[in-house]
């Protein structure tokens, strides 16, 4: 019976423990998570004062103090976000979950590697949740869609690149031949690295075509490039468009099982996961 009963206030802290960590909607939540961003700008901010050298210098074992100190309360919700939800895993490797691993690793690794602790400014990534907070779900929808979008268009975009990939080696072997080996293009890669600079339209200047013929050459691909630059936001906006046709109405409650948003309002399972949504982790 004693052991029911554990099991049933175990269920019950998991479920209020759910409804802080997770959810946005309830006054415990709202609470946390201004709390949690709160520390995530205090945490950016001592990080870059940090970095100029006469404040380190002058306060730098009490921003050394202030840092660890938020370090191990992140540490702490970490687990608890582990411990409250059903299937850890799927909140483990989720996008959010792994910003929140990587906001906390790079002070520990600063005992094994210099400079690391300077990673911690992934946290303003974790400054997103604002939008749960005041319920801004049109821009998380968007973030939804865009995410959505780019994940259709990954094999088009893959080929193109790989279209690229192969236009730059023939640009490149080309403008070697050209200028002869002389003014910058000594061998193919070198050449190579010009031609997707200028392709890119990002112009460096380091090196550059000296001979008419080099230089026609270059204007071509300068060109060329605008049009590059053009295709994957084509690509990109195609889907987005399909996507934005099809608009839907949805919910703000978190899936107990694997933590994520995105649910339709009449859902009765998340889409992520096939868990069986509600409040908390006792919805089974």
């Amino acid at each position: 019976m004693k052991k029911i009963e554990r099991q049933s206030s175990g269920k019950k802290f998991k479920e209020k423990l759910f409804g802080v960590i997770y959810e946005s909607d309830t006054l415990g939540g709202k609470f946390f998570n201004i709390a949690l961003i709160t520390c995530v700008v205090i945490s950016v901010l001592i990080v870059s004062f940090d970095s100029i050298e006469r404040i380190n210098i002058r306060y730098g074992k009490i921003l050394l103090f202030a840092e660890w100190t938020i370090t191990i309360l992140f540490t702490i919700e970490y687990a608890l976000r582990i411990v409250c939800i059903k299937k850890p895993l799927k909140y483990i490797f989720s996008f959010m979950g792994l910003v929140d691993l990587l906001s906390i690793l790079p002070l520990y690794l600063s005992f094994f590697f210099t400079g690391t602790k300077y990673l911690v400014v992934i946290r303003t990534f974790r400054i997103l949740r604002v939008f749960r907070i005041l319920k801004m779900w049109n821009f998380i929808e968007a973030s939804h869609h865009l995410t959505r979008a780019l994940y259709i268009s990954s094999i088009k975009i893959g080929v193109f690149l790989l279209f690229i990939l192969v236009l730059v080696i023939i640009i490149g072997s080309l403008m070697y031949l050209i200028e002869g080996g002389k003014y910058g293009f000594d061998n193919i890669p070198q050449s190579i690295y010009w031609a997707i600079v200028t392709l890119t339209t990002v112009g460096y200047g380091d090196i550059a075509p000296k001979t008419p013929v080099g230089r026609s050459f270059a204007s071509i691909i300068m060109l060329l490039g605008y049009g590059i630059l053009a295709v994957p936001t084509g690509i990109v906006t195609a889907e987005l468009v399909k996507l934005a046709k099809a608009p839907h109405v949805k919910s703000i409650h978190s899936c107990p099982s694997c933590g994520k948003e995105g649910h339709d309002t009449d859902a009765h399972f998340c889409k992520f996961c096939g868990g069986k949504l509600g409040i908390s982790p006792a919805h089974e």
